[in-house]
């Protein structure tokens, strides 16, 4: 399998890396600015040289590039696998894809605690989601001043909402689209950014569940957590200690964990998940339905 990686910041260094350790990949090029030893480097997809010789794309720039970028590949390539971050684009946009296949980035829904999660509600109804995440923007990418990076922009795409959209990708994987939602999406904190720093929606899907979603760049106690209530359960999935507790009505525990989480764990299983089954992995499809829950809170919010 020959690839192609769009984009060589410190994600499309994360998808180089695990892709180069994995059975049937030959070789990877690229496509950046950079010049990288003993790598071959294009300045962009328009000078690519025979490029339908690639079997997988890797879309790894800034989301502001993604709907030029794989509208470029959906018209001069056929039946490849296509792979792009997440969020899809930084705003709703329209795209028709007949002729590859394209998935998102939702690297979450291979966390080993959500599948089991996922597996555990399939004989349950539920009534209500509510999902929190939050981390204080200065300690996301220690090495890097804050106000430099994509997050802190507005129109390179930056925001906790597109930023941390995993949160609305699972909640819909899981209780189905949002088609009702009330919402805020601000700037409250003194960070010296121009995108959302904060982002809260209440809502409830077509299958009448009630969902309620808070996600922000202003909390120094990082968290992630899902909590998920259903008429003989509570559920408590905490994303960072790798802990889900599920409880019933008479107060009895069950608990899963799981240790020594590598860091590439998700990512590699996402990727090949692709490559095999396409199980678990975000589709076109479901990426554009996040895309138009993030186009109703940003409409809301104008």
């Amino acid at each position: 399998m020959k690839v192609l990686v769009i984009g060589f910041g410190s994600i499309g260094k994360r998808h180089y890396d695990i892709l180069s350790k994995l059975f049937g990949v030959q070789n990877i090029d690229l496509v950046t600015k950079q010049n990288i030893e003993n790598k071959i480097c294009y300045k962009n997809l328009e000078v690519v040289d025979k490029i339908n010789q690639y079997d997988y794309f890797v879309i790894a720039s800034e989301t502001n590039k993604h709907f030029e970028q794989l509208k470029y590949l959906e018209e001069n390539v056929k039946n490849k696998l296509i792979f792009c971050e997440k969020p899809l684009f930084e705003s709703k946009k329209d795209l028709r894809i007949i002729n590859n296949k394209i998935f998102v980035g939702y690297v979450l829904r291979f966390h080993p605690l959500l599948e089991k999660l996922k597996d555990l509600l399939k004989d349950e109804n539920i009534i209500l989601a509510n999902a929190k995440c939050g981390q204080y923007l200065p300690f996301w990418r220690p090495n890097t001043n804050y106000k430099d990076c994509y997050s802190a922009k507005k129109e390179d795409g930056g925001g906790v909402l597109l930023d941390l959209s995993h949160e609305i990708d699972y909640i819909q994987w899981l209780c189905g689209q949002i088609n009702e939602i009330k919402s805020y999406q601000v700037k409250i904190s003194d960070l010296e950014i121009n995108s959302d720093d904060l982002t809260m929606l209440i809502g409830k899907t077509y299958k009448d569940i009630l969902v309620n979603i808070s996600i922000d760049y202003i909390s120094k106690n990082t968290h992630r957590r899902l909590f998920v209530e259903t008429f003989e359960h509570t559920y408590e999935l905490d994303f960072i200690s790798a802990k889900l507790t599920k409880k019933n009505k008479t107060g009895l525990e069950e608990i899963y964990s799981f240790s020594n989480l590598e860091r590439n764990y998700m990512f590699e299983k996402m990727h090949l998940d692709i490559f095999n089954l396409q199980k678990n992995i975000c589709t076109f499809k479901e990426a554009l339905e996040v895309m138009d829950t993030i186009s109703t809170i940003q409409e809301q919010n104008r």
